[in-house]
């Protein structure tokens, strides 16, 4: 009798938690909305009991400055004096009747009320402009602390742009929903962490199960090339298999210079793009003499940080490029250097075939040339430009390209100083 087979096994439960547990009371949770309702509530009726209170002051005040006396008698003999220093009308009553004494006693009244008034009003509009500007800075104040996790967050996310993949905020203070922010950024993180350093270590282990076999082809290739004795037919067919293994070779190195580049440069030291430019003309120009390519143009110093090695990629490919995809007579490449507002520009003019404005794009993907779809010319391996663009975002830079009048392209790599 066969055995029962065992049921299949639950899949293993994730590491990381894709759900946050809710605490037992959420409402008593001290969110950002019930702080900020707490602090901003707080203020509003603190700035308010002290307007009423200066307001209930300058009003009594008043009211004690309302009802002092309009005047006061100076005199009680057969005669009775007037004397009055805010109503000078009555001063001499005496030859006043009753009724226009009594109108003068009134308008001297409403005159002290309204002063009083006035004064009040003042003093008011001047309080509250007091307390206005100590509301304004004391809210900054307070908020600027309470959103002071913000910037402990984009601090952090620029240091991971940087490809500072360790770094973690680790805030902490009350369980909001800043704290909840930055807990779930962490595990961002800390997943993007592991996923690069996956991807980095499948770089380095398909760089040597790819390049192993392909030195073996080479020299196997090499040493049948090498026999006087091989026949006509099979030196082609070597010579051939030999190209093909090179542009093998040379489309592992593309494609893993092109997967290292595409991280930010961790490690920088000061680079001369004038050297560089300079080291990768060298480089060109037997090739240039060839084709009848004449080079040309001025590098000026500009020192950028960066990764010497990767540069020089942006600087020999460009070259390399504008040699290349030349006109047949009377070609020219100009590469000069320089620094402009701040920042030091590489730019690569070149002769050639025209290149509608709508292609530009293009050029800049992998495999891709101009008219066609996938590299199939002895050329290169079709990733020479995307090669440039990986290593100039890596340094925090960019490349430009424009169509040339009469053909041809400019390319301008622009790179932080």
């Amino acid at each position: 009798m066969a055995a029962t087979p065992a049921p299949p096994q639950a899949p293993p439960k994730p590491t990381w938690a894709p759900r946050r547990v809710e605490p037992p009371f959420p409402w008593l949770r001290p969110t950002i909305r019930i702080r900020l309702t707490l602090l901003y509530g707080g203020m509003f009726l603190i700035a308010g009991i002290l307007l009423l209170s200066i307001i209930y002051l300058l009003a009594a005040q008043a009211i004690s400055t309302g009802n002092q006396p309009p005047f006061k008698i100076v005199g009680a003999t057969d005669e009775i004096k007037v004397a009055s220093a805010d109503c000078p009308a009555v001063n001499n009553a005496t030859g006043l009747t009753l009724t226009q004494f009594n109108s003068a006693i009134s308008a001297c009244i409403d005159h002290q009320r309204q002063v009083a008034l006035d004064d009040l009003l003042s003093r008011s509009l001047l309080a509250l402009l007091g307390l206005a500007v100590i509301a304004f800075a004391f809210g900054y104040a307070m908020a600027g602390r309470v959103l002071s996790p913000l910037g402990r967050i984009t601090r952090t996310a620029r240091a991971v742009a940087g490809s500072d993949l360790s770094r973690r905020i680790e805030l902490d203070g009350p369980d909001d929903e800043l704290k909840e922010l930055a807990d779930t950024f962490d595990e961002m993180l800390e997943r993007l962490q592991r996923a690069f350093t996956a991807q980095q270590r499948f770089v380095g282990n398909a760089s040597h199960e790819l390049r192993t076999p392909l030195a073996i082809n080479r020299t196997l290739l090499e040493v049948h090339l090498s026999d006087p004795n091989a026949p006509v037919e099979l030196q082609q067919l070597g010579k051939t298999l030999l190209a093909t293994n090179e542009r093998s070779e040379q489309l592992v190195e593309g494609l893993l210079l092109l997967a290292r580049s595409d991280n930010q440069i961790v490690e920088r030291k000061p680079v001369d793009l004038a050297e560089v430019a300079e080291q990768a003309v060298d480089q060109v120009h037997a090739e240039a003499e060839s084709k009848g390519v004449v080079i040309r143009g001025e590098q000026k110093p500009a020192v950028v940080q960066g990764n010497g090695v990767l540069l020089e990629r942006i600087a020999l490919n460009l070259v390399q490029n504008a040699v290349r995809y030349n006109v047949a007579e009377g070609g020219w490449v100009e590469v000069t250097t320089e620094v402009q507002h701040g920042q030091a520009v590489l730019v690569v003019a070149n002769t050639g075939p025209v290149v509608p404005a709508y292609e530009i794009d293009n050029l800049f993907e992998p495999f891709r040339r101009l008219r066609t779809e996938r590299t199939g010319s002895d050329k290169g391996v079709g990733l020479g430009l995307s090669i440039v663009r990986s290593v100039a975002r890596a340094h925090g830079g960019h490349i430009v390209a424009q169509p040339r009048e009469g053909g041809g392209l400019v390319m301008r790599v622009t790179l932080p100083i």
